[in-house]
């Protein structure tokens, strides 16, 4: 049996180990993340060890081992359904449902996530525009282009946004971002990076920090 405990440090050690063109994942590094001691972090890492979820040296890379790997993406499966189902049936805000759905995400029952996945029919997206796995735990691709990066002059669709905390998703709403409006990049400042755009008429100044945390399509 996998603990709640276990289960946030395999989806941190999947997190982290996204995109890293090879560079090695440390035990500091993970630490940060998860905000505790590299201590208390090594004590973790050899109990994940001996269950053969993680391949880990103590001044090595760590990386997730199959059954690790297997266990990440279920979490992340259950996480971004109940996203789903707060957000949609249940009418919570999108900057609502990050912090119950971790909550959520540690039920075991297998047959409550698919029947879940059943009631909101079949979903491939979470309200963060994160992609659902599905119950074998293939999942559409996630979305790359940042708004930072767009073409200037072109009207895009936001599909979704990298950063899912509450102050960013409330701000992102004030400025009217979400899931699906129609974005047109109007120009971009050579010196600082901020950026006009307009969203349904407004012309709005953002930061590059902003346009980095929205993926658009």
């Amino acid at each position: 049996m996998v603990t709640s405990t276990e289960e946030n440090y395999l989806k941190a050690i999947y997190n982290l180990n996204l995109d890293r063109n090879g560079k090695g994942l440390g035990t500091n590094e993970l630490a940060d993340y998860l905000q505790i001691t590299p201590a208390t972090a090594c004590q973790m890492l050899k109990k994940l060890k001996k269950k053969g979820l993680i391949s880990y040296k103590k001044y090595g890379g760590i990386a997730l081992n199959d059954s690790g790997r297997e266990v990440a993406i279920l979490v992340f499966r259950k996480h971004r359904l109940w996203e789903t189902f707060l957000y949609v049936k249940l009418e919570f805000t999108w900057d609502e449902i990050h912090e119950v759905a971790e909550q959520l995400e540690h039920i075991k029952s297998k047959k409550l996530v698919d029947q879940l996945d059943k009631l909101l029919d079949y979903p491939e997206y979470d309200p963060h525009g994160d992609p659902i796995p599905k119950a074998n735990g293939v999942s559409r691709t996630a979305f790359k282009k940042t708004l930072f990066n767009a073409e200037l002059g072109k009207t895009y669709k936001i599909v979704a946004v990298k950063d899912s905390s509450s102050v960013f998703l409330q701000y992102a709403t004030e400025i009217g971002i979400g899931i699906d409006v129609e974005i047109l990049t109007k120009s971009r400042r050579d010196f600082d990076g901020f950026m006009e755009i307009e969203i349904g008429g407004v012309i709005r100044t953002i930061s590059p920090k902003v346009a980095e945390n929205v993926y658009v399509d």
